[in-house]
Formats: structure tokens, sequence, C-alpha cells
């Protein structure tokens, strides 16, 4: 899931109807379960709007509303994943019809991302069901309260032990499995530092603001000058003069 959501990602991403560049980076984490405990294995990501330029010298900025498109974003990643379930030799028992249904891919503007993550880091590295949950243990049953996410309210459910351990054990990650991973300019191992990817983003944000004064600002942060570190100020984007033109 991890790798088939990133090659469709940079598929799309590549298309300049909405960045224009495949050298994107975002943060996914996996998880496995809903409130009832069943087995529902779905990725979460948190991607930054806009890509590097293919040559890594510039910042591409997406829409301020859309990163790409789910549509086709579903379609590819569908694709993808049925491609590697044949690779791996589970196509055959997977049921036809899983591939006929519409897959659930939702994209949503988050504005800074700080609500997103905060949203995330409730839930990753937390297990299947908190104690507070369970409201009793008995030798014939486990009774535990779910929410229904249809209707929003709480409601309780009782399985038998075994059952209620079968699905537990479900969401148990297999010994070093990485299910929070980060993936192009936002991983560790880039080649691009995070002070010079803030640096390509702030050019961007200063030339803007300087011809639209309601493109705010990035609070505490300057541009500054890589040799004496005083802080720099936009004056105007100069077009480069042609090598065989006039000098002078």
């Amino acid at each position: 899931m991890f790798s088939c959501a990133r090659e469709a990602l940079k598929k799309l991403a590549r298309d300049e109807r909405f960045v224009g560049s495949s050298k994107i980076g975002y943060l996914a984490v996996l998880h496995t379960w809903e409130s009832m405990l069943q087995y529902h294995p779905h990725i979460h990501l948190v991607i930054p709007g806009g890509a590097l330029s293919e040559k890594g010298d510039q910042w591409l900025a997406s829409r301020k509303d859309l990163f790409v498109h789910t549509r086709p974003l579903e379609v590819i990643f569908k694709a993808k994943f049925r491609d590697a379930m044949k690779k791996g030799e589970l196509f055959g028992e997977i049921n036809p019809e899983v591939w006929e249904q519409r897959w659930v891919i939702d994209t949503q503007a988050v504005g800074e991302g700080e609500n997103s993550l905060r949203y995330l880091a409730r839930y990753v590295f937390r297990v299947v069901i908190s104690n507070n949950r369970i409201k009793s243990i008995r030798d014939d049953a486990i009774e535990f309260t779910y929410k229904n996410r249809h209707k929003g309210r709480w409601k309780t459910m009782k399985l038998k032990p075994m059952e209620f351990i079968r699905r537990f054990l479900q969401h148990v990650l297999p010994k070093g499995f990485m299910k929070i991973r980060h993936y192009g300019f936002l991983n560790p191992n880039s080649s691009l530092s995070m002070e010079k990817l803030r640096e390509l983003i702030l050019l961007v944000r200063e030339a803007i603001s300087a011809v639209d004064p309601h493109v705010p600002t990035i609070k505490g942060d300057r541009l500054k000058c890589p040799c004496c570190g005083g802080l720099l100020r936009y004056i105007a984007f100069l077009k480069p003069r042609p090598a065989w033109g006039p000098s002078g």
C-alpha cells in the first residue's frame, strides 16, 4: 500500500495540471482497524502543497485547494495495487468484485497542516483499543464500547473471548515493521536539507508578497545571506541575459 500510493502520487504530481514535478514529499501513517476492531488497513498521508522542480532548484506550489484529483488517483492506485497482488501471488485470493467497486480515496486541503498532524498524533502509537473502552471481562464475553461512524453515537458490543483476541491480534504488526514513513524531501536521508527547502519556499513566498500584499509572510522567517547571515529583501526578478546578447 505504501509503495503503490507513492508511485500513484508521483505519477499524478508530475502532470503540469497539478504540480509539474514528481519530487514530492510527505508523511504516511498506517492504520489497520475500525472502532469495532475489524481489519481495515488504510493509510493517512500529510502532503505539503508543492514539490521541488525536477532539477531540485525551485519550489513549485500546488493549488491551494487541491494537490491532485482523487478520481485518477483512485484509478492509478488500484491498478498498481492489483499489479502488486499479482506479483505477490495473492491476486487469486481476492474477490473479483473488489476491483469493480469504487475505492475510497479522500483528499482535503487543511491549511497549514497543524490540525492534521495533531489529529494523527493521537493515534500513531495507540493500540487497537484502549482500556477505558473495555467495560467488562467475563469468562463468556468481553464487553466494550465503539462509536457508530454514521450516527456519531457510542454503542456497546459483546464478543466471545477468543473472537476478541482474534480481532486484537490482527492489528499487531510484525517486528520491525515501520508504520510511519517519510518520503521524498521529508525523508531524513534526502540530499536536500530542510534549511535549503525552506529557502526555496520563502523565495517564492516573498516574491509573491511583494506583488500581492494580501499574501502573508511566514512569521519569524526571512531569507538570509549565506555569507554574512544578514536578512535579504526581495527587489525584483531579473530576466537572464542570453549568452550571445550585447554586453555592458
